[in-house]
């Protein structure tokens, strides 16, 4: 009796995590993109872990006391001067597809390697993230800086620079870029999967956009409007 039960059990476990693992998370369900000019959209589905101001390329960091270069972040020679840093933590359960935030032209694609990736989040963390549902500052973690990751740079014609970093996870298969520099997106369209858990960052490059998202805000890659350009024009 006894033995029936739990192999019954081990075989419903054991195929709800492959049911999860190989076809729940590549879902790629319709999204609906809004048709304004001014807003800027989520980039992927997932939880606000924290939205930070820069100025003049750097992101002051009081829990450190230190200024973050965002070359650090995004591992390249492009400039920021002033404006906003939006991160978005992907759990397992999460969609991970990742979505053009605005309509734009890709300046270029980055990619950065890393020798080892670091686990973004502690097993209590993962828990608040993935299943509660509550927001952790991930600032701080040494993996924003370290881990691998792949960045778009997008230019809006009359528009702030904006740039898109998508980090891997410890457990991360593979960043998939589905465009190339000198192509056109649209808002909303898909650019690019990331296997398993995973981090984007949204870099603004407007200190006048308005943030309409905070903290622990949940977001819906290519629906969600996440921030409109304010009023720097180039």
């Amino acid at each position: 009796m006894w033995f029936w039960f739990l192999t019954a059990a081990a075989l419903l476990v054991g195929s709800m995590y492959w049911y999860l693992r190989n076809v729940y998370f590549f879902r790629d369900p319709l999204r609906r993109s809004p048709a304004d000019p001014d807003a800027i959209l989520a980039p992927c589905d997932g939880t606000v872990v924290y939205v930070k101001p820069f100025r003049a390329g750097k992101i002051e960091v009081n829990k450190l006391g230190e200024a973050i270069p965002l070359p650090e972040i995004h591992h390249s020679s492009y400039r920021f001067d002033d404006g906003w840093l939006i991160g978005i933590y992907m759990s397992p359960l999460d969609v991970h597809f990742n979505y053009a935030p605005v309509t734009a032209t890709v300046a270029d694609v980055v990619h950065a390697p890393a020798a080892y990736n670091l686990p973004m989040v502690d097993l209590w963390e993962y828990v608040q993230l993935t299943f509660l549902r509550r927001a952790v500052d991930l600032f701080t973690h040494r993996y924003r800086l370290v881990n691998e990751r792949n960045t778009l740079f997008l230019h809006s014609e009359g528009r702030p620079p904006l740039a898109m970093v998508e980090i891997a996870d410890k457990f991360v298969n593979k960043i998939s870029c589905f465009v190339k520099a000198g192509e056109t997106v649209r808002a909303g369209q898909k650019v690019s999967f990331i296997a398993r858990g995973s981090q984007v960052d949204l870099i603004i490059g407007d200190p006048t956009a308005e943030i309409l998202v905070r903290k622990g805000s949940r977001v819906t890659g290519g629906e969600t409007v996440v921030a409109r350009w304010g009023r720097s024009v180039l």
